[in-house]
């Protein structure tokens, strides 16, 4: 693996949506409607054995049609409404009504409320406002090292740290946290290849660098990380495809487009990818013929 400065296999080409055969276009309305489609499909077993993600998907739903141009797509009330019944008097929100909170599900609850301008309701409606909700993600950041736990029972990932600065900087409330330690330990997870890991001496993944380099970038320390280096090992994870795997002899997944394509953005290395082959590997992952469209 090369570790000199420069773009990797896919080279630095632009995008010229002109040159797309007509089925490699975004299919944009199916999109839309099989967003909306997710919540009425509860005759499914495949809806109740993903109730653990829905709150989630309500974010990824939201953030969707918003990039698709359709961001009143989802009933504002009934999804406001949805956010508040999933917090528990602690502060934190579960996965759905009933489920154990989490700091993932309170970073999507957080993302939700601002997105669709809610904060209010949390205040009005919720169990403790944004006081609450910060204490919760605070309470979970080990004040030795610097690092995040899910919930109580003390898992570890960078996960939870980015998402704990991500949901404590929408509520102006990062000065509930050891900023500091939190970027020490951001550090220590950093490893001699430019990448990240989920802890410190952990392999380095593409996941795993968005959730660190995003940390940073909210913090306004992108200055700490090795750009160059990084920028070399985030474009070898173009592959021939044009798609990215998320770590070395690794198959390509379309999720990898974000993790990858996010990272290089923050550190402007956009330009090492090449992006038109990027493009054509998401929309060769689109089932627009199915009844119900959606990207792999």
């Amino acid at each position: 693996m090369s570790l000199v400065s420069g773009p990797g296999k896919g080279g630095a080409l632009g995008i010229d949506s002109t040159t797309l055969p007509d089925e490699l276009h975004l299919a944009t309305e199916k999109h839309v409607k099989y967003i909306q489609s997710l919540d009425t499909r509860k005759d499914e077993l495949e809806y109740w054995l993903t109730e653990h993600l829905r709150l989630n998907g309500v974010y990824w739903g939201l953030t969707a049609l918003h990039l698709l141009g359709h961001p009143t797509g989802l009933p504002r009330d009934e999804t406001v409404s949805f956010v508040l019944s999933c917090q528990h008097e602690n502060g934190g929100f579960g996965a759905a009504p009933g489920h154990d909170a989490h700091m993932l599900y309170t970073v999507s609850a957080v993302q939700i409320l601002v997105m669709v301008d809610a904060l209010d309701d949390l205040e009005e409606r919720g169990k403790g406002g944004r006081a609450r909700v910060g204490k919760f993600i605070a309470d979970l950041q080990n004040r030795d090292n610097g690092s995040f736990a899910g919930d109580e029972w003390g898992e570890t990932d960078t996960r939870f740290l980015y998402g704990a600065l991500n949901a404590l900087s929408l509520l102006h409330l990062l000065q509930l946290v050891d900023v500091g330690k939190a970027i020490g330990y951001v550090q220590a997870c950093a490893n001699f290849d430019g990448g990240y890991g989920v802890s410190p001496g952990a392999e380095s993944h593409a996941g795993q660098v968005f959730t660190c380099v995003g940390a940073l970038a909210i913090l306004g320390r992108l200055d700490l990380v090795d750009q160059e280096r990084l920028a070399g090992w985030l474009s070898e994870r173009q592959l021939d495809s044009g798609g990215f795997n998320g770590r070395p002899e690794k198959l390509e997944d379309v999720c990898y487009s974000w993790w990858v394509g996010s990272s290089l953005a923050m550190i402007n290395r956009l330009h090492w990818i090449d992006r038109e082959k990027l493009a054509r590997f998401i929309l060769r992952c689109q089932v627009s013929s199915l009844r119900r469209p959606f990207v792999r």
